[in-house]
């Protein structure tokens, strides 16, 4: 048996890494676990590690506009040097097509307004001065190109876009990770890789008591993390946490598609993009060349899998986004050879993460995460570590949801938002817009 722990969190990716992180701030002593070599190596490497402010519920828009700041100001949040280098946040704004699909964006404006989030509306003009390679036409409703019409134009010009300038991209998001493991390491946290938990402990009260390792070693502690992405489903049955949680996580495959970009420098003049007419959102990627992501419409079915046994490799849904995009960019270059990442998202039903305590005392999760919550893994490593040291000391989370304050743009939350009993929320946009 090991020395003991004041929690454990199961996962090493971005955001159980800043969870770690602030829980050793607090003077707890933690230990992150991951079944992978190394902090990030999960799905936070296949992350497009998009930063956006744009989300179609407010308390979803308020958390990723405080964490825009901390990537604004990462070395600063880090306060500590990292041997391979800090992660870059190429602050390049983000531009999203007006669309039906989206309401012309009138209700995520309405969201930039109440919290004080920057945007500008550019007309079709404007949008060709910053893309002057784009059709700007609409090809909506998305189909697929076995479909009739597929690549022509259904109706006029889209009527403008907006731009968020408080947004951008991380250019390294597994370096992310590391950075912070390197911060939380110097504030007194530890990490171990290639260690596999099998069985969440519990005494006799039921209390969460430690964890059992795949090598038979105990590691005692009082609290244990759920962060464990796409396996989060199979960490919680283990638990026995199930039992009160209307809401559920799938490990959803996706594929992101890295194409040559017609657009000289693309890769450093160029910005990120949201655009349900075509159903993908973009950002550059070194090399010149626009990684390509899908906004899974209606048309496309959705393959949730197994995380430990599912097909890695690249399918025609390779092709059908490459194609979709080459609808707004005519001279795409869409080479033979597949490139891009095959990866999982760890999602819920309503694309909106749980972040709560759970039926198990001592037991707490921060899953259904990916996809849209890179960008806000610092502060929710902050708002985890408040609502774990809380409940630990008698807060009744349930009953008395805890209510966090995002330090940055001077706003409080219900944390309660993201309960694991919470009913469906019909406000999200059911994709990994969120």
């Amino acid at each position: 048996m090991s020395g003991s722990y004041d929690a454990v969190i199961i996962g090493a990716g971005v955001i159980g890494a800043a969870l770690g992180l602030e829980l050793a701030r607090k003077g707890w002593k933690t230990l992150n676990i991951d079944r992978l070599p190394a902090s990030g190596y999960g799905s936070t490497s296949g992350s497009c590690a998009i930063i956006r402010t744009y989300y179609s519920t407010v308390d979803g828009a308020a958390l990723a506009y405080e964490g825009y700041f901390y990537w604004k100001k990462w070395a600063e949040y880090l306060g500590v040097k990292d041997e391979r280098g800090l992660a870059e946040f190429r602050d390049t704004g983000a531009m999203v097509m007006k669309t039906a699909n989206n309401g012309y964006l009138g209700k995520i404006m309405a969201n930039m307004d109440l919290l004080g989030i920057p945007y500008e509306e550019w007309t079709p003009a404007m949008i060709k001065s910053r893309l002057p390679t784009a059709d700007i036409h609409s090809f909506s409703p998305p189909r697929r190109p076995e479909n009739l019409g597929f690549g022509e134009a259904q109706g006029d010009e889209l009527t403008g876009g907006v731009f968020f300038p408080a947004g951008g991209y991380i250019s390294d998001p597994q370096l992310s990770a590391h950075n912070l493991q390197r911060a939380a390491e110097a504030a007194g946290g530890a990490f171990r890789f290639n260690s596999r938990v099998v069985k969440i402990l519990k005494d006799e009260s039921g209390a969460v008591c430690g964890v059992e390792l795949e090598s038979g070693e105990i590691l005692p502690s009082s609290v244990v993390v759920n962060v464990a992405g796409p396996h989060s489903s199979k960490v919680n049955e283990m638990a026995g946490a199930l039992s009160d949680m209307t809401i559920s996580t799938r490990a959803l495959k996706q594929e992101v598609v890295h194409l040559p970009m017609s657009v000289p420098r693309w890769d450093e003049v160029g910005f990120v993009t949201s655009d349900s007419d075509i159903a993908c959102y973009t950002r550059p990627e070194k090399g010149n060349f626009l990684l390509v992501g899908s906004e899974d419409p209606d048309c496309d079915p959705r393959e949730f899998v197994d995380p430990d046994n599912y097909d890695r490799n690249f399918t025609e849904q390779w092709t059908i986004q490459a194609l979709r995009a080459a609808q707004r960019f005519p001279d795409l270059g869409i080479p033979s050879a597949m490139r891009g990442i095959v990866d999982l998202y760890d999602v819920t039903e309503d694309w909106i993460p749980i972040y709560d305590k759970s039926c198990v005392p001592g037991f707490y999760m921060a899953i259904g995460t990916s996809g849209n919550q890179f960008k806000n893994a610092p502060v929710a490593g902050k708002m985890m570590a408040e609502l774990i040291t809380r409940c630990q000391s008698g807060l009744d989370h349930d009953q008395t949801p805890l209510q966090f304050h995002l330090e940055h743009i001077n706003r409080t939350i219900n944390v309660g938002f993201y309960s694991r009993s919470r009913s469906i929320n019909q406000e999200s946009s059911f994709s990994v817009l969120g």
